[in-house]
């Protein structure tokens, strides 16, 4: 079945912190806050974008074009300060841009074949990493500049892979493994065996401190530290395979909410004790020196805060040297063949029986099926958000002791509403 999508909007997300959505549209983007609900910024006269990615609730927006549209490229990456209504820069790639990722620091681009780091204090280019195809730009930035990792689909099998060594130079299908590379020190720092199959989606919690993926079968997501790589939990998507569309862990890591393409929205639970303890204990040192900087002005009336060396063979042939291929297997396979005893606190209680992985703490239905969809725990509010293809913003109540089947509490336009107020719609049929 088709994707269902509004033919006006042609992208949307959430920017780090899920105060505000930003939305690419044949015309121009816009901006729009999440609590309370309304539009505050919009450009109308600037071209198609195809991608908006805002840092934080600031002034600061990434725009891309698309192709065969006048005014915009899909290969042009401009930075903007919607405030002052002026272009910071723009920079030229040799592809097309699949994806943008922003932290305080840190502006990431993501090509098929490539990612770009650049140093957004100074826009200047600091790294790039030559990656496995990656045509879905499947890629995640930590929100947090302090512990500044970025996880991308490995371009070889990890040490403890049980793949061929050799795979076949024709084989499209990449390993479900994944690299963890520090924007702070711009080296890899960690391999992930994560899943069997290739990766299809990758999310990080605000602090940096944890990973969740998924592969391209979708039954299962799993949790990791990082750097430190320990398998942390274990959860149950469902039984029938199913594309991922997107992974988010709210604010404080203690739920974890997964979209996928069977039009439902899965909430799973976290244990905040085991998950931050074990994750702090992991973090390097070097990796957290220095605090967030101040970003720029804010987007809106609000008060607040203005706003090529070594590689991933490189490392994986200098930790080979170092035998790290026993002492990789003997983590991935601690969970499974001790169980809770030899990880101690790195496992919460109810995932000492590792055989099951858990089952979601709650879910919800989308009201239409066949549509993509985004989806973040609201930060102040007992809700979960669902941005969709069709151009719709729901929130959902969800009770945070009981669990079980999300209601629906609202949901907005976010693309055709009137120019100053937001409106308000009748469910879709």
């Amino acid at each position: 079945m088709a994707e269902k999508t509004n033919s006006n909007m042609l992208f949307a997300n959430f920017n780090q912190d899920f105060s505000c959505i930003s939305v690419g549209t044949r015309k121009g983007y816009s901006i729009t806050n999440c609590d309370p609900y309304g539009k505050v910024f919009r450009q109308t006269d600037g071209g198609a974008r195809g991608i908006v990615e805002m840092l934080f609730c600031t002034s600061l927006i990434a725009l891309v074009g698309v192709a065969d549209h006048p005014q915009s490229s899909p290969r042009k990456l401009q930075i903007v300060n919607t405030k002052r209504r002026s272009m910071i820069c723009e920079l030229l790639f040799p592809s097309s841009i699949l994806a943008v990722k922003l932290n305080r620091k840190t502006l990431v681009i993501v090509l098929e074949v490539e990612i770009y780091i650049y140093d957004i204090s100074n826009m200047r280019l600091q790294h790039v990493i030559e990656t496995i195809p990656n045509p879905e730009a499947i890629c995640a930035l930590s929100p947090s500049s302090e512990n500044s990792y970025l996880a991308y689909p490995a371009p070889v099998p990890s040490p403890t892979s049980q793949m061929s060594a050799q795979p076949s130079a024709s084989s499209s299908v990449p390993p479900g493994d994944i690299c963890i590379y520090s924007t702070r020190s711009l080296t890899p720092v960690n391999a992930i065996q994560a899943h069997k199959s290739s990766i299809s989606s990758l999310a990080i919690n605000s602090t940096g401190t944890i990973l969740a993926s998924a592969s391209d079968k979708g039954t299962v997501i799993r949790v990791w530290s990082i750097p430190g790589a320990q398998k942390l939990y274990q959860f149950r998507r469902g039984t029938r395979e199913a594309k991922i569309y997107s992974m988010n862990f709210n604010m404080v890591s203690s739920l974890l909410a997964v979209s996928s393409a069977h039009d439902t929205i899965h909430i799973f639970k976290l244990d905040t004790r085991s998950s931050s303890s074990s994750s702090s204990d992991s973090i390097s040192s070097k990796d957290s020196r220095a605090s967030e900087s101040s970003p720029p002005e804010s987007v809106d009336s609000r008060e607040g805060v203005p706003g090529l060396d070594g590689g991933y063979e490189a490392y994986i042939e200098k930790q080979k040297q170092k035998s790290i291929s026993s002492s990789l297997r003997r983590k991935s396979m601690q969970v499974t063949k001790t169980l809770g005893t030899s990880v101690g606190g790195y496992l919460p209680t109810s995932l000492t029986e590792m055989w099951e992985p858990s089952r979601d703490f709650a879910f919800l239905r989308l009201p239409t099926s066949g549509a993509r969809c985004i989806v973040a725990l609201s930060p102040t509010t007992p809700q979960v958000m669902v941005i969709s293809s069709e151009g719709w913003y729901y929130l959902y109540n969800i009770d945070l002791e009981k669990g079980g089947e999300c209601t629906l509490a609202k949901q907005y336009s976010l693309v055709d509403m009137g120019e100053d107020e937001p409106s308000l719609d009748k469910a879709p049929v």
